[in-house]
């Protein structure tokens, strides 16, 4: 189960796709996300980018936790295509960011 709500994935996502100008503030995010929720932020980018599939989703979060070497913004960060593989691992666990995007871009 993921310890991260879809409504912070998006904001990452959002964040993740204006890098040169977000880095600063996404860095600031995922910083002070709880150490569960970094956990459950790289599950979903992994499941995204085929390294786990969907049903293996209690392997990525364990194995997230204990390959957690580097702070998870660091790594977050510099893995490229990331707002893609976030967007396609909530899409394989079922999930959509869709509406919390729309959510997030309203003035």
């Amino acid at each position: 189960m993921l310890e991260i709500s879809v409504r912070k994935v998006a904001q990452v996502i959002l964040m993740a796709r204006e890098l040169t100008r977000a880095e600063g503030e996404l860095r600031g995010f995922i910083d002070n996300l709880t150490e569960e929720e970094a956990v459950s932020l790289v599950a979903v980018m992994w499941i995204g980018r085929d390294s786990f599939a969907a049903e293996e989703l209690q392997d990525a979060l364990d194995t997230a936790a204990s390959e957690a070497t580097t702070p998870a913004s660091d790594y977050l960060i510099g893995t490229p295509h990331l707002s893609d593989h976030l967007e396609a691992g909530l899409e394989a666990l079922g999930l959509s960011a869709s509406d919390e995007e729309d959510d997030l871009l309203r003035p």
